[in-house]
């Protein structure tokens, strides 16, 4: 029989030891706190659901991605969350029912079954935020603000933010009566950036509408793409004028909020477009060939669970946001020493400093003062004139 390797874990499926432990949890708690600053209420999802809700209105991409089990008390197949954002749509829908708008945000683990790439994790801590009940512009520039401000906290460096609109490409689609099937081959067209496709796709619709959907392929780069577009789909009916309106009224915030983070646009990127409505956006860093943090509008995916509304928001991997940040590790409180003597007195004391804030490690049987300092001690609790005092070690 093969020996196995009980301390094996399977690839992409990471323990996290001290201190980095402690360094996640520090930036969790700050993060949460910041979302808190801004309204956002803390929501807690539970880690398996039946399937039905945990994959409603997702793509394929989340279904390949989920764990999937059978509940041996329903008979129902159940999924470990691979995504925590389709939750909380069903917690604002069903449980909550807040009227106006709801402002969520969360983090906890999910777990991919197939990884993003072949090197990133499968175990995430999901951390972000949702904004339920606005359909207004002024809704995506909070949660992109906000994305931004998480980035800031975590000290990421260098952030490019990345802009696009699936509107856009949905009302000229819509316009033109594509079929399901040819909508979705100029959908893959589109995302590989393949002209020659998309031209031979778009050669027997009006000339007008067929130059606007070609047009899609080139219009990427800084804020002059914005302008270009105005110009080529100057002719696209009022959906689409509409989407371009919002993009630009974003962009223009965002540029005065944050001068120093470059937005790139891209109105062919459509990145979610089963999923998403609106307004998407992505953040980049050099060297990283996938995107930090993401998210954009998704309104009415509250629907299956009995209330469709508007929706929008981000999400981010903590984990990784702490790898690539540059925040200082987070350096133990030194502790005190306390010796291991059944002493009410002691006792007393240890925990008076406990609750004052201090760390105090209490010896075991056998622990001498020698460990003292290999598990991060710099004082010591001694015994003098019949009071416990703390001391520097010597």
């Amino acid at each position: 029989m093969a020996t196995i390797d009980r301390w094996l874990l399977p690839d992409g499926i990471e323990e996290v030891l001290p201190p980095q432990a402690q360094h996640i949890e520090t930036a969790r708690r700050a993060t949460l706190d910041l979302l808190q600053r801004w309204g956002y209420e803390l929501v807690i999802t539970p880690h398996i659901e039946f399937i039905e809700s945990l994959l409603v209105n997702a793509g394929q991409d989340l279904d390949l991605k989920t764990f999937k089990m059978l509940d041996p008390l329903s008979g129902r197949q159940m999924g470990v969350r691979a995504d925590i954002t389709p939750q909380v749509a069903r917690i604002d829908a069903h449980a909550l029912r807040q009227a106006g708008p709801a402002r969520l945000c969360y983090a906890g683990s999910v777990l991919h079954a197939k990884p993003q790439a072949l090197s990133s994790s499968r175990s995430l801590i999901q951390l972000g935020a949702e904004l339920y009940g606005d359909y207004s512009s002024t809704a995506d520039l909070e949660i992109i603000s906000l994305m931004l401000e998480v980035l800031n906290l975590a000290a990421v460096a260098d952030v490019h933010l990345d802009l696009g609109h699936v509107g856009i490409y949905r009302g000229l689609a819509q316009a033109a009566g594509l079929s399901g099937c040819i909508e979705q081959q100029l959908f893959d067209a589109l995302q590989r950036k393949a002209t020659d496709e998309v031209a031979a796709l778009t050669e027997s619709l009006p000339p007008d509408l067929a130059h606007m959907l070609r047009s899609l392929v080139r219009l990427c780069g800084g804020a002059e793409v914005l302008d270009e577009a105005e110009q080529l789909l100057a002719m696209a009916p009022e959906p689409v004028q509409s989407c371009l309106t919002t993009l630009r009224q974003v962009a223009t915030q965002l540029s005065l909020r944050y001068p120093e983070v470059p937005l790139y646009f891209d109105l062919g990127e459509l990145r979610g477009y089963h999923y998403h409505t609106g307004v998407v956006f992505a953040a980049f860093v050099p060297g990283v060939g996938q995107s930090i943090a993401q998210g954009g509008r998704y309104d009415h995916i509250g629907a299956p669970f009995g209330r469709a509304r508007a929706a929008t928001g981000f999400s981010t991997d903590l984990k990784n946001l702490i790898a690539l940040g540059q925040l200082e590790s987070v350096q133990a409180h030194p502790a005190i020493w306390a010796p291991s003597e059944a002493s009410t007195d002691l006792w007393q004391q240890i925990s008076a400093l406990r609750q004052a804030g201090e760390r105090v490690i209490q010896a075991l049987d056998g622990q001498s003062l020698d460990s003292a300092q290999q598990l991060g001690c710099d004082r010591q609790l001694v015994l003098q004139q019949n009071d416990w005092i703390v001391v520097p070690l010597p």
